[in-house]
């Protein structure tokens, strides 16, 4: 028995040592230590800092996940209008988030009084700043019709605060995406200890934005003393030196942009796919956001109703009094209808959305079938003699006129002054040649069929030898020495398109129109600096981390 008493003493011994083995392993490839070297991350004596804790990107405010995945692009139901301009085609979506809802008066009205606070309008220098953001309200009126309600309080009013913003050009809509960014950012920034807001401070020099943090975050401080600073993981290195103070992209704090969906993204999130398993709806037979062929919904307790805001037809917006077909005369607030699958609401119907491809009639899907994009303008930031980067004051405003005639701010005080890329960043490169890339392969000289023919652009006498593909008029505009504006028209009657650099897709049908144009896949496009009573626009946001919700934890 005394020997049995021995040897099974033995056995518990060697599992022990065996269970207080793998411990001391596990403990050595702890999270905190370095894989690649074995230091420790995060240390106190002042070692590499890194957010070891990140477990996936939060959703940030009024947006839903939209996981990623292959789907046909390009309409695959008849073509009456024969636009001939979107072929099917199989594309890749990476994940991203996007807006449940078309951005509201009320959210519109918030980005207009934070610019009247910070760039008051009675100060000359900051006038064409918040007047440059103001939604063109006359968008609603009509030679032979009484609109004027809408012209006077559509924006304003709160009976229409949740109804969907109208009158904004497709350049206000990324402006506004850019402001959201950074307040968002801001917030994040003070709910994790990283900044104090100061909200008596006045100067527009000291507003927040998010590059500049980034880049120069010791700018952006508030003096306060590091004993106030919560949360902050901050180390002191043996020469007194501190790290931890601010936030790097490494914490994590911050998040990706705001921004205008590409149109590939919006045209996926629109079809909702992600409950649908069947061969010929996967392959692009979808006709619209919701289930069916029909506009009219199914379901026994709303029967009849239809699932979207649309022009029923001629004389019609909404049905007869007493039996509404769709609830709206003009547009509707904002989840009036059902969501798609994705939960996104009025992804047709209410009103249509500008996304931020620069509109052509062919998607080169031979070049790229991978977030499929076209508009890459590419910048980087702008660097003094001294090497540090230069950010804009408020005697360095720069404003442009638009064609038609509105002055805008290109830029804000606060910012960080963007160039253009150079030699620098292009040479020997394969994947990018230029700053611009529009019109890559598409609507220049090296990929028209005329290439050996193309000559001088066009003389004073109207006529050239050129043969651009997108030959559309060069109206002009500018200021004399008085400020007054000065209009000149191109009538020569060798343009022969309205497409150029300039025009922007948008995308789903509106409350002004038929039910033709509710399908996902049509495509039309507008002038980026011109606004209707029937486009509107949600924002989007990339996704960073994994495709999929919950599988982005960190590996012990």
């Amino acid at each position: 028995m005394n020997m049995k008493k021995v040897l099974a003493s033995k056995v518990l011994l060697i599992v022990a040592l065996a269970i207080v083995s793998t411990s001391c392993k596990k403990s050595s490839s702890s999270k905190n230590s370095s894989r690649a070297t074995g230091w420790d991350i995060n240390s106190r004596d002042g070692g590499f800092q890194y957010n070891t804790d990140f477990k996936e990107q939060e959703t940030s405010p009024g947006l839903v996940f939209i996981e990623g995945g292959t789907f046909t692009k390009g309409r695959v139901q008849d073509d009456v209008m024969h636009d001939w301009n979107n072929s099917p085609n199989q594309q890749h979506v990476m994940s991203f988030y996007m807006d449940e809802t078309e951005v509201t008066n009320a959210m519109y009205l918030e980005y207009l009084d934070y610019l009247k606070r910070k760039y008051p309008p009675s100060e000359e220098n900051f006038k064409a700043i918040y007047n440059g953001a103001l939604p063109d309200t006359l968008v609603w009126r009509n030679r032979l019709g009484y609109n004027e309600v809408m012209t006077e309080n559509y924006l304003r009013h709160p009976a229409y605060g949740e109804y969907p913003v109208v009158g904004v050009s497709w350049i206000q809509a990324v402006e506004f995406s850019n402001w959201r960014t950074d307040r968002v950012n801001e917030l994040n920034l003070q709910k994790n200890g990283y900044l104090e807001i100061d909200y008596t401070d006045t100067d527009p020099e000291n507003v927040f934005n998010t590059n500049r943090y980034t880049i120069d975050p010791s700018s952006m401080d508030t003096g306060e003393p590091v004993n106030s600073r919560r949360n902050r993981n901050i180390t002191v290195d043996a020469e007194g030196n501190e790290s931890g103070i601010y936030a790097s992209r490494e914490t994590g704090v911050l998040v990706p942009k705001y921004r205008l969906p590409t149109e590939t993204e919006w045209e996926y999130a629109a079809l909702g796919l992600s409950e649908i398993r069947s061969y010929n709806l996967y392959r692009g037979r979808k006709k619209y956001p919701w289930d069916g062929q029909y506009t009219r919904s199914g379901k026994r307790k709303i029967r009849g109703d239809q699932m979207a805001n649309f022009k029923q037809g001629k004389g019609d917006y909404g049905g007869i009094a007493g039996w509404s077909d769709d609830g709206a005369d003009i547009t509707n607030a904002v989840k009036s209808y059902a969501p798609n699958d994705f939960g996104l609401y009025d992804m047709a119907g209410n009103v249509a959305e500008w996304v931020a491809d620069v509109y052509r009639p062919i998607i080169d899907d031979e070049f790229n079938d991978f977030n499929y994009y076209r508009g890459n303008v590419y910048t980087k930031n702008a660097i003094n003699e001294d090497g540090s980067v230069k950010i804009i004051t408020t005697d360095e405003i720069v404003y442009d006129t638009l064609s038609n005639g509105k002055i805008i701010a290109r830029n804000l005080p606060g910012e960080i002054l963007q160039v253009p890329v150079d030699e620098n960043e292009t040479f020997q490169r394969t994947n990018f040649d230029k700053s611009d890339e529009i019109n890559f392969r598409d609507g220049d000289r090296r990929s028209s069929r005329q290439f050996e023919s193309f000559g001088d652009e066009d003389d004073d006498s109207g006529t050239s030898d050129t043969k651009l593909m997108y030959n559309s008029p060069k109206h002009s505009i500018s200021r004399d020495a008085e400020g007054n504006i000065v209009r000149e028209y191109d009538k020569s009657n060798n343009r022969t398109s309205l497409i150029n650099d300039q025009v922007r897709v948008y995308k789903g049908g509106s409350w002004k129109d038929r039910e033709y144009w509710l399908d996902p896949a049509q495509r039309r496009y507008f002038p980026q600096d011109m606004a209707t009573d029937y486009i509107g626009f949600r924002c989007a946001m990339s996704r960073v981390g994994s495709k999929s919700k919950g599988t982005n934890k960190t590996k012990n």
